[in-house]
């Protein structure tokens, strides 16, 4: 039985990383970058699920 391979879960890990660049931008205290960080944060939940639908 072959192991999966790290490229096989490419797809999931870019729009975790954006959602997560996104919460640390979101909890720094600045406006612009807490707003930012939300749209980042957007961008990662809505990716992750049109991964997921695939």
């Amino acid at each position: 039985m072959a192991r999966p391979s790290l490229w096989n879960y490419v797809n999931e890990l870019e729009p975790t990383l954006l959602i997560l660049v996104g919460f640390i931008l979101f909890v720094v205290p600045e406006p612009a970058t807490s707003a930012f960080g939300a749209g980042l944060m957007l961008l990662g939940a809505s990716w992750w699920v049109y991964e997921w639908g695939r």
